[in-house]
């Protein structure tokens, strides 16, 4: 029996379906690639790392046994100091040079961070400060160490911003990576490589001092070329006769000025 050729019973069914898959409107295909601003932050200076903003709104550290939400270190080679004496490290540090980043002014001057144990013995007090046009820009954050059993200088900071209004907590690494016998500069690192931060007790470091660091951080693998002296003018009065910025520093700093 020859075999009939089958037809549609309607021709408008493949009508029918083209003008529903032509009129699917394309925003609810479209998939953006990029994140929200706050996202693409790793906040301010002296505490590098690969910031995240967390899921929730805690105003103390996470428990320290908790997995960290990071992205995950590109290098595991890279050597730190061991049995870091936290009360010694405490106090005031100068930043002498950094890495340049989105997220630090560009313009800041007299840049330091003040440190201060608390209580508890095991967080640390946060005070990062620097000044652009005679106005003081701060924010103040929690450190405390990555894993209390490991006797490695590897610590985590949290910052909560924007400053003016500080609700959404921000956490990265903090690797001292090098310190004097006398705790009086170091090298502060982290896993990524992207941010380095040489810092001394006094406002100017002696240059064959520096250079030691810049060599050390070049055979932790950084690319020392993008290394940018900050300028330290003159002792910036204290903050309570500075005018204050307000923190349009950190809104200045996503634009990258």
């Amino acid at each position: 029996m020859p075999c009939k050729k089958f037809r549609p019973k309607s021709r408008s069914l493949g009508r029918d379906a083209h003008r529903a898959t032509r009129n699917v409107s394309p925003k609810i295909l479209h998939v953006s690639s990029t994140p929200p601003a706050f996202y693409c932050l790793h906040l301010y200076p002296l505490f590098p790392g690969d910031a995240s903003i967390l899921p929730q709104n805690p105003r103390t550290p996470p428990p320290l046994q908790s997995p960290s939400l990071s992205p995950a270190p590109t290098t595991t080679t890279m050597k730190v100091v061991r049995n870091l004496d936290l009360e010694r490290y405490m106090g005031r540090w100068y930043e002498i040079a950094c890495f340049p980043s989105t997220f630090q002014p560009k313009t800041g001057t007299n840049t330091r961070a003040t440190y201060t144990l608390n209580p508890d013995g095991a967080t640390v007090k946060v005070l990062n400060e620097t000044w652009t046009d005679g106005r003081r820009g701060h924010i103040e954050g929690t450190a405390w160490r990555a894993d209390p059993a490991s006797d490695e200088a590897k610590l985590k900071v949290r910052f909560f911003v924007p400053p003016f209004l500080p609700v959404f907590p921000v956490t990265g690494d903090y690797w001292v990576l090098h310190v004097d016998g006398d705790y009086q500069y170091a090298l502060v690192g982290q896993p990524s490589l992207k941010y380095l931060w040489i810092l001394c007790r006094q406002p100017h470091m002696d240059e064959a001092v520096y250079n030691e660091l810049v060599e050390r951080a070049k055979e932790e693998g950084y690319d020392v070329s993008k290394l940018r002296k900050t300028a330290h003018p003159g002792p910036p009065p204290e903050s309570e006769q500075t005018p204050r910025d307000g923190g349009m520093w950190w809104i200045r700093s996503i634009f990258g000025k």
